[in-house]
């Protein structure tokens, strides 16, 4: 009976051993990764779970989609705003264990950098340009660079406000970050040309001489400006605020003429002379060429020429808003020059060219030589005029014999008369041979009023 006792408690006593010996601890741990390596919202984690020996599951994901599980391996997690959020697994078995693994993650914001930005005045230089940081998001830093601006760079979310004075285009660049990625936009700030002053000024055909009285037109060709001053000290101007106004010297001098042009920021002012000359009422014309017949039809040389335009005009060049102003006509037959004449607009349609609208009645003395009107005005009293007194007391009045025409002999005088009776003279000095392109070489003297 004492045996079977012994043989009972060693087989209790191995039994309990063997039970010890099959327990089941938990083992090991999981990890978690970065879906793409992506940080920034929206963010997928995927979890491996390398846990042994539990049975059950007990997933918690702070912030994460789904917030549990109770699977062993719960794939991946998507989280869609940033921040920091745990992570917790509690896993059993069924020999009572338990284990509690808790790991946190930082899920960054994602980027998306925006931001305008404004000229506070103008853009004239020196610009000063405010900025507004429309990004949103957290845990993000901001880095700015405003290329040839003041300050040239800036770190912070609000930077301040930014003075350009170079002229041309500047880059604004906003970098942010989360400290995964980074993101970067630019926009463009142009400042405008440095203030200059600077002008030029034209006349009308009547003032090329610069005799007075004369209106110049001024052309103001000032560059960023947007307020001027105008000052002619001896001119009369007729607005001196304007852009262009007009200026008159009704004197003879040597006058100066001064613009201050401002655009709120800074100005600069411009001098420049100008001459008036005496008025000699006697208007010069140098080495006006005017083409035979053949010439102006063929519009290499005009027979026309009008001493209110100041322009000489060839067949296609005629129109009606110049035909009534030409009061000189040529007409040459032929490259021999045996045969010409100066001829009355009007009269123009009797000598092969096309009838002129409007034409002028003008009269002239071909020939003085044969006129036998007490004309005999010479090249050297031709030569030696630089007024109007010598054709004042000139009597030119219609002549058959003095109309009549001329041949190769220079230099001649030719006088005449226009309709609004402005006397004038023309010094034929050369005859050009050239076939149909033949044409003379002449001065013309003529009083302006």
């Amino acid at each position: 009976m004492k045996f079977k006792q012994v043989v009972l408690f060693i087989i209790l006593i191995l039994t309990i051993s063997c039970y010890q010996e099959s327990f089941i601890p938990i083992e090991g741990d999981f990890n978690t990764q970065f879906v793409n390596a992506d940080e920034s919202v929206p963010v997928l984690i995927r979890i491996d779970n390398k846990l042994q020996g539990a049975e059950t599951f007990q997933w918690e994901f702070e912030g994460g989609n789904p917030a549990t599980s109770t699977v062993a391996k719960p794939g991946e997690i998507l989280y869609n705003q940033p921040g920091t959020y745990k992570i917790k697994l509690t896993a059993t078995n069924s020999d009572g264990e338990s284990k509690i693994i808790e790991k946190t993650i930082v899920i960054k914001d994602a980027l998306n950098a925006k931001f305008t930005y404004g000229v506070i005045q103008d853009n004239f230089s020196p610009v000063e340009v405010q900025i507004s940081n429309l990004t949103t998001g957290q845990g993000i830093t901001y880095n700015w660079q405003f290329e040839d601006g003041n300050p040239a760079t800036f770190s912070g979310q609000h930077p301040p406000h930014v003075i350009f004075t170079t002229p041309g285009k500047h880059k604004i660049s906003l970098t942010i970050t989360n400290g995964f990625e980074n993101q970067t936009i630019d926009g463009q700030v142009e400042v405008a040309p440095l203030l200059v002053s600077d002008f030029s000024w034209d006349v009308a055909v009547a003032d090329t001489d610069y005799q007075a009285p004369v209106t110049l037109k001024m052309n103001n060709s000032s560059i960023s400006a947007t307020h001027y001053i105008w000052q002619a000290n001896g001119g009369q101007i007729n607005n001196q605020n304007l852009n262009n106004p007009t200026i008159t010297f009704n004197t003879p001098g040597t006058y100066s003429i001064s613009l201050n042009a401002s655009n709120g920021k800074t100005n600069q002012s411009t001098t420049k002379n100008i001459t008036i000359y005496p008025n000699t009422n006697l208007y010069i014309f140098n080495d006006v060429k005017l083409g035979i017949n053949s010439a102006h039809q063929n519009n290499s040389y005009g027979a026309f020429f009008s001493t209110i335009t100041q322009q000489t005009y060839s067949s296609n060049e005629v129109n009606v808003q110049n035909s009534g102003l030409i009061d000189i006509a040529f007409q040459g037959l032929n490259s021999t020059f045996n045969s010409n004449a100066f001829i009355s607009p009007h009269q123009v349609q009797n000598y092969g060219f096309l009838a002129l609208s409007n034409a002028q009645q003008t009269i002239f003395i071909n020939s003085q030589e044969l006129c036998n009107c007490g004309l005999n005005f010479s090249e050297s009293q031709f030569n030696a005029m630089q007024n109007d007194s010598p054709l004042q007391p000139l009597l030119i009045t219609s002549n058959l014999a003095g109309a009549q025409g001329f041949g190769k002999q220079l230099p001649r005088i030719v006088l005449f008369k226009t309709k609004d009776g402005r006397k004038g003279a023309i010094k034929i000095k050369n005859m050009i041979t050239n076939g149909t392109n033949s044409y003379i070489v002449c001065d013309i003297k003529v009083q302006k009023q």
